[in-house]
Parts: structure tokens; C-alpha cells; sequence
């Protein structure tokens, strides 16, 4: 067996960058901040970029899409290092987790607070070059990452503070854009809250038996076999707010044309699902970034378009 199968994370893409091409010694940090899984990424940054497109009068603002991306990269890092920190008693005894570096023995407990300052920093330096409503809701936001890792211990809705925290990009987009919110990015992310309890909802059955065994709680365990009707009502309501967002924002027929699309990429993930076959509910939550990227071109085009 090779260094790479030994120590990648099994729901790290097989071959990943990190594992091919990262120095050795960079990998184990590289891991704990999910370099080697940039899914996760992508659905924190998506939501700010649907906002700045959102907030546009054409073309999104490219210094502020690479700016989220930025961010989106270090505070993604940051989050995932607090909550290998809090969990990893937990995640030594969850077979797709162990592997993880901190229960692994790859990075320290001490090591991995210094790591975690270092991506505060960066992420501190992308928030303050930005205008001051969107660096005080940035703010707000730490408190949302503060308690996400906890809520699997006291509820079975773990889901959905996470979507509190993973979609505050919808309302700092548009702060960034316009140094102030309105109805429309607000509706944005309350469907996205419940775009993101649909997708980790699906994620979470991998870990279920797992999750029974140690006391963690999810949606997953709370849904059960009747995940599929809880999926139907929680990605209509996120289609429905993206609907009613391009209506308050006169966003034109092609708008709604992508919208269509999206949709029927979230039934698909529906149709598709076997809530007990690993392998499927990890395929169909990266999908999610495929959902995404539409959304994010149906705001391009009906801004463009329109």
C-alpha cells in the first residue's frame, strides 16, 4: 500500500492535488483545512457569489469574487480546524474519519490552534478591505462558527446551524457590493439554509451507523427512511426563494430559465438517492456544486441579459 492510500481521508477524492503534488510536509495541514476536498469550498463560497451577482447592475465584480474565493478558502480552513479540534475524540472512532490529522497523531492539538490563528489572520485581512456593513456582519459570523461543532451533541439539527454559518456569504455578498442589505439577499439565504440542510442532510448518512453508536446527532438519524420527503420540501423551499429573488430584483425570463435548470438538477439528486449506499451520498452532495454554479450563472444572465 502506498504513503498517499495510508494516509488520504477516505472521503478525499482519489489522487487528489494535496496528496500528488504537496510537500510532505505541508499535507497533514493542507488536510486538516480540506485542501484535498475542495467541495466544501466551494459551497461556503457560492452563496457570496450568487450575492455579488445578485448585487450587480451587469458583470459581478471580479475583486470581489476573488476576494470571496479567498476567503471562502481560509475561513472554510479555519472552520474545518476548530472543528477537527472540538470533535476529534469523536472522529478517532468514525471509520471515515479516524484518518483525519489530529486524531490520526499527523498535527498536534497545539500545533493546530497555531495553524487555525494563521487562517483568522487571512481571513481578517480579506474582511477588512471590505466596506463596513459586510466586515460587521463578517463579524457576526464568528459566533456561528464558534458553536456549529457543538450542535451534534445537544440536536438532531446540527444541519441546520449549519446553514446559518455556511450561507452568511449570501448577505455579506451583497454588503460587499453595496455596503448595505435588502429583502433579496436575506430571502437568498434563508433558502440556501434550506438548500443546505438538503445536501449535508444526504452527506450525513454516511457516517449514521457510526453517529448511532457514539451518541452524535444529525438529520439523517432524525429523518431516517423518510429522508426523501424531507428532501422534497426542503429543496422546493429553495427553489421557491430563488424564484421570488428574481422577481424583487426584475431579474428577466432567462434568470428563471436557469432556475429551471437548477431545480431539476436538485430532483435528480432526489431520484438518485439510496440514503444506504455511501459511495451514492457522497457523489450527490459534491454535486451540489454543480447546483450551484447554475444558480450562480442564471444571476450572471439575468443581470446581463435582462
Amino acid at each position: 500500500m502506498t504513503e498517499i492510500n495510508q494516509s488520504r481521508v477516505a472521503d478525499a477524492p482519489p489522487e487528489n492535488w494535496v496528496d500528488l503534488y504537496a510537500p510532505a510536509f505541508a499535507r497533514p495541514y493542507m488536510r486538516l483545512a480540506r485542501l484535498d476536498r475542495p467541495i466544501g469550498t466551494w459551497l461556503l463560497l457560492l452563496p457570496g457569489w450568487w450575492a455579488i451577482a445578485l448585487a450587480a447592475d451587469g458583470w459581478p465584480d471580479l475583486r470581489l469574487m476573488l476576494l470571496f474565493a479567498v476567503g471562502a478558502i481560509v475561513m472554510r480552513g479555519a472552520g474545518c480546524t476548530f472543528n477537527d479540534i472540538v470533535d476529534r475524540d469523536f472522529d478517532g472512532r468514525v471509520e471515515r474519519t479516524r484518518l483525519r490529522p489530529i486524531p490520526s497523531g499527523a498535527i498536534s492539538v497545539k500545533a493546530a490552534w497555531a495553524f487555525l490563528v494563521v487562517q483568522c489572520l487571512v481571513g481578517l485581512c480579506v474582511l477588512l478591505s471590505l466596506p463596513m456593513t459586510a466586515i460587521a456582519l463578517g463579524f457576526a459570523s464568528l459566533a456561528l462558527i464558534a458553536i456549529y461543532p457543538f450542535m451534534k451533541r445537544i440536536t438532531y439539527w446540527p444541519q441546520f446551524v449549519l446553514g446559518l454559518a455556511f450561507n452568511w456569504g449570501a448577505l455579506m455578498g451583497y454588503a460587499a457590493a453595496r455596503d448595505t442589505l435588502a429583502l433579496a439577499p436575506v430571502l437568498l439565504y434563508l433558502g440556501a439554509i434550506a438548500w443546505t440542510i438538503g445536501y449535508d442532510t444526504i452527506y450525513a448518512h454516511q457516517d449514521k451507523d457510526d453517529d448511532a453508536l457514539i451518541g452524535v446527532k444529525s438529520t439523517a438519524l432524525r429523518f431516517g427512511a423518510a429522508t426523501h420527503k424531507w428532501m422534497w420540501g426542503f429543496y422546493s423551499v429553495m427553489i421557491a426563494a430563488l424564484v421570488l429573488v428574481g422577481a424583487i430584483a426584475g431579474l428577466g425570463s432567462i434568470y428563471y430559465a436557469g432556475i429551471f435548470f437548477a431545480g431539476a438538477q436538485l430532483v435528480s439528486q432526489i431520484l438518485r438517492l439510496d440514503i444506504d449506499d455511501a459511495s451514492k451520498c457522497l457523489a450527490l452532495f459534491r454535486s451540489n456544486r454543480d447546483f450551484g454554479l447554475i444558480v450562480f450563472a442564471a444571476f450572471v444572465a439575468g443581470r446581463v441579459f435582462s
